[in-house]
């Protein structure tokens, strides 16, 4: 599965994108649960939370990507992101 993430918004509206690859990696199961749990909850068109906030695109395998925006982030959008952001390339 590959799991990309692009983040804009926020006070300098700049873009970044990061990637995650789970293919051999032992938590991959887990990664997978979080990303169908996180996209479940995300809209399919862009969502722009508050002001200066941050937006997020989250797609898997190249499909249409789910959208949220913070401060409305679930447990499990933050927590696929954080994931993404830290260890994506």
């Amino acid at each position: 599965m590959r799991i990309q993430v692009t983040r804009s918004g926020g006070i300098l509206g700049a873009e970044r994108r990061s990637v995650l690859d789970t293919e051999g990696r032992p938590d991959a199961p887990h990664i997978h649960a979080l990303a169908r749990e996180a996209l479940g909850s995300c809209a399919r068109t862009p969502d722009f939370g508050v002001p200066d906030g941050f937006h997020y695109a989250i797609s898997v395998d190249d499909r249409s990507p789910g959208h949220c925006s913070d401060p409305k982030l679930t447990d499990s959008q933050k927590s696929l992101i954080a994931l993404v952001m830290a260890q994506g390339q």
